[in-house]
């Protein structure tokens, strides 16, 4: 059975959920403090050395890292991953733009927030920067969704799943959505979808979380 490394708070991990919810894909899901150090222990590192949720065990010693890595691996053979080949290549570029541009902005200043950061006069600093980048993404985002209603093509796609995480919960780092009318809309209909779950949604077979049992 799947198995999800998460942690609730974490719009990363939430992408693989609803993923998951949507496919209805039976899985175990363990949430991990990672205020505590739970992905910082040398077991979860040994799966994923870059420390972070979400991670998917595929199987035994299969570990998948990287949300929209896991994402494309949920969506073969599903209506979220084009037939097209330019479509494709077009999630994907949402994708890539999603990680190097947005999640890292958006994602940071509420992750400051509502981990309750020390403010240092550098990270005040850094958070104006992250806000200004931030809403530089939010506006590109606009001008796209003002003359389409999904990110690629006509329904909803793991570009969408991507990007609907951390815009959803924007407004917690700091960000003013009402800026962004085609981005309102667009979260409406995101969550307008069946099936739909919230971030703060479990989803799957809940496992207490053992560093021992990551193989």
């Amino acid at each position: 059975m799947l198995r999800l490394y998460d942690n609730l708070s974490s719009g990363n991990g939430y992408k693989v959920r609803w993923m998951l919810a949507q496919l209805g894909l039976p899985h175990e899901r363990v949430e991990l403090d990672i205020d505590r150090g739970d992905s910082r222990t040398p077991q979860f590192l040994a799966v994923n050395p870059n420390g972070r949720v979400p991670v998917l065990r595929l199987g035994p010693g299969d570990h998948l890292a990287e949300s929209n890595a896991i994402l494309r691996w949920l969506a073969e053979g599903t209506p979220f991953w084009p037939d097209g080949r330019r479509e494709k290549a077009a999630v994907l570029q949402w994708l890539f733009w999603e990680q190097y541009s947005h999640e890292p902005n958006v994602a940071t200043a509420r992750f400051w927030i509502t981990h309750r950061f020390e403010m240092t006069p550098e990270r005040v600093h850094a958070l104006v920067l992250k806000r200004e980048q931030g809403y530089a993404a939010l506006r590109q985002m606009e001008a796209h969704l003002m003359r389409h209603d999904w990110m690629v093509g006509d329904r909803c796609t793991i570009a969408d799943v991507a990007l609907y995480a951390y815009t959803h919960v924007a407004e917690e780092g700091g960000f003013e959505l009402d800026r962004f009318p085609a981005v309102l809309r667009w979260l409406d209909r995101f969550a307008a979808q069946p099936g739909h779950i919230r971030i703060t949604d479990p989803t799957g077979t809940d496992v207490p979380f053992d560093p021992d049992l990551l193989a």
